[in-house]
């Protein structure tokens, strides 16, 4: 495991480029299992893509871009499905990210 610096997370692609794919892929894969693949896979490509990880205060976060759900558009799903299966997908990514990092509580 590489050792976790928060001041270097601060340029998190020129330190941490290899964890965060990692941490991102283990998440896709799990979603995936889990829910409906043509879902994931667009909320991946077209959410996702432009999301942006932090680490502020003990704790990763994701930052979204500017009206996420408005950027879907490579499949119809209800907005309460999509919500739900976006805010779990990201609390994935977070839970991945703790454990790339092995900050696991």
């Amino acid at each position: 495991m590489t050792e976790f610096d928060p001041e270097k997370f601060e340029d998190k692609y020129a330190n941490y480029f290899p964890e965060l794919q990692k941490a991102y892929k283990n998440a896709f894969e799990r979603m995936n299992d889990t829910y409906d693949s043509e879902l994931v896979h667009a909320i991946d490509q077209q959410i996702l893509n432009e999301s942006e990880p932090f680490y502020e205060d003990g704790e990763f976060s994701v930052e979204l871009p500017e009206n996420p759900t408005d950027r879907l558009s490579a499949i119809i799903v209800d907005d309460k499905k999509l919500d739900a299966v976006l805010s779990e997908y990201i609390d994935e990514i977070e839970r991945e990210l703790r454990r790339v990092f092995d900050l696991d509580d």
